[in-house]
């Protein structure tokens, strides 16, 4: 984009999202007023995208509310809460409140590990909100900043084995989550009930309006990818030498949704800009937020994230301008690579000689069913573990600090609740956003037909002699990234109800974004053409060839190099 365009962006007209925030009062609004009104269960007005700051959604159930209309009902209102929990480390005493909540207070009684490494309850009735935060906020927790235009959960790669270098790194996440928050009172002041104490508001590195959208961080440990940084606005990988960390290769700029038709919108991975020493973090990741915060478009919400400003603006400004904010000459980026990024199951000893249990959650939907009884589960491993649940960004749960002796316990736990069973590698790589019956964005289903497909999947693999393979299957119900489909060998984006875009070429370590192979198909027409697919990679792949490589190798799609220009071609 030219000089002059990037004037005529500024002079346009800012979007009423900006107007929300700036009438807001720093957050406020007229929230308190809206928990008080007992004739709706929702929120109203601005505080429907203004709660959104505070960790909450308003929602309603999709398969009620056509049936709630003709009654001349309003939608079942409830909300999803995301708590912040920078890393995903819990304690397992902490877990133990958290389930309690979600068993009384619920109107679904589960818990959703979300692929952002938190979790999620959903079905909070408005009248019980200030229930929960005071629960989180009895257990050192919050739900502030994990949604709208802030900086969300800060990602940490989930390491039992090398314990002193993720400790070091998980303190990072955690200094750069408390360093991003906004400072507002706002939060306190309403779930809290604490009193204003200051007659003047400041948020130093968000600004008065906040940042122009959703900004997304993650603090890495190679050889592992298992937070997908590529799909990350700020990125920190660990640089190690003599098992501590020295400094982090940064990089910026990714992001995976896009908007169906809209070609001036499209996925983007993180680029690298330079290596910095340890002790720079926190003033490079201050630059980088408040270079996107002032740069950043606001005038239309679907150029504003930084992957945009950073193509409207040129790669290298940017890099520069954050330069000079943090007063810093970035190093050339020192060497790393990546072999994997999925997560380790089963047992792992680490190097403090306790043991790590990683438990395969599918779609990270905690609850209670039949044989199924995962929410019962960990609720009595926590009940006799004494050190940390760590959440995995791939929707998983890693029981960590496992003395010797309590091994075989938490084993015998996990295995009669069904926390351990056999499962394919597919499945445990595979992923889904929740889409119905309670996201307003949903055009498709995604978690509640991800085991379907997996089903049908394993099937044909079984068929071709791959079934001990892996490829990275994920669904998204709609083009907003929230599944990761854009990151995986094989993903499915939807268009409407039972159709869906199928994308392919991805690769293993999630480095590549996949080619779009066909549009607007059918369930059926997808399990015809993946078999075809999956047939012909079984007899023509070279010697332990993935899927994705195979595909792009082949030609069957293009390699996407520019997604600003190939993910459209």
């Amino acid at each position: 984009m030219k000089k002059n365009d990037n004037k005529k962006v500024l002079e346009k007209k800012n979007t009423d999202a900006e107007r929300i925030k700036k009438d807001s009062n720093y957050l406020r609004g007229t929230i308190v007023d809206d928990l008080k009104n007992e004739i709706t269960n929702g929120f109203t007005g601005d505080n429907f995208s203004l709660i959104r700051f505070h960790g909450m959604y308003q929602q309603d159930d999709r398969d009620l509310r056509l049936e709630r209309h003709e009654q001349k009902l309003e939608p079942r209102y409830a909300m999803m809460l995301r708590c912040r929990l920078p890393g995903g480390v819990i304690k397992a005493r902490k877990w133990l409140k958290i389930d309690y909540f979600a068993s009384k207070y619920t109107l679904y009684g589960t818990i959703r590990l979300t692929n952002r490494q938190t979790f999620q309850f959903h079905g909070i009735l408005k009248k019980k909100l200030k229930d929960v935060h005071k629960m989180l906020h009895d257990i050192e927790l919050d739900s502030l900043g994990t949604a709208n235009d802030v900086n969300r959960n800060v990602l940490c790669t989930s390491n039992p084995m090398e314990s002193l270098i993720h400790k070091e790194a998980y303190e990072w996440a955690k200094k750069i989550s408390e360093f991003l928050l906004p400072h507002t009172k706002a939060y306190a002041e309403i779930w809290l009930n604490q009193k204003k104490i200051s007659t003047t508001d400041k948020e130093p590195i968000l600004g008065e309006t906040y940042l122009p959208r959703k900004f997304k961080t993650t603090v890495v440990i190679p050889p592992y990818n298992d937070v997908d940084l590529y799909a990350n606005d700020m990125n920190f990988i660990s640089i190690i030498k003599n098992k501590k960390i020295i400094g982090f290769n940064v990089l910026i700029g990714g992001g995976l949704s896009f908007t169906h038709g809209n070609k001036l919108t499209w996925p983007f991975l993180a680029k690298e800009i330079g290596y910095i020493s340890i002790e720079k973090i926190l003033f490079v990741a201050k630059a980088i937020v408040t270079t996107q915060r002032d740069w950043g478009n606001r005038t239309d919400r679907s150029n504003a994230k930084t992957r945009y400003t950073i193509n409207n603006f040129s790669l290298e400004k940017f890099k520069k301008e954050v330069e000079k904010r943090a007063n810093i000459i970035f190093e050339p980026i020192r060497p790393y690579h990546f072999i994997s990024r999925g997560d380790r199951f089963g047992w792992i000893k680490d190097i403090n000689h306790n043991w790590s249990l990683t438990l395969f959650i599918p779609n990270g939907r905690i609850y209670d069913k039949d044989n199924e009884l995962l929410k019962s589960g960990l609720s009595q491993i926590a009940k006799i573990h004494n050190g940390n649940f760590r959440l995995t960004s791939n929707q998983n749960i890693i029981i960590s600090e496992i003395p010797e002796k309590n091994k075989d316990k938490i084993e015998k736990i996990a295995l009669s609740y069904g926390l351990i069973k056999k499962v394919s590698n597919l499945r445990l790589n595979s992923m889904a956003c929740v889409s119905f019956p309670t996201c307003p964005l949903a055009m498709a289903e995604a978690e509640r037909v991800l085991s379907f497909f997996i089903t049908k999947l394993e099937n044909i693999m079984l068929t071709y002699s791959v079934e001990k393979e892996t490829i990275i299957f994920r669904i998204s119900g709609c083009p907003n990234g929230c599944g990761r489909s854009l990151l995986s060998e094989i993903g499915l984006i939807g268009k409407s109800i039972g159709r869906y875009n199928l994308y392919i070429g991805g690769n293993r370590i999630g480095s590549r974004i996949p080619k779009i192979y066909k549009e607007n198909i059918t369930t059926k027409e997808i399990l015809v053409h993946l078999e075809y697919l999956i047939k012909t990679w079984s007899i023509q792949r070279k010697k332990e060839e993935d899927f994705g490589d195979f595909i792009v190798r082949k030609g069957i799609v293009k390699k996407i190099v520019n997604p600003i220009y190939d993910f459209w071609d």
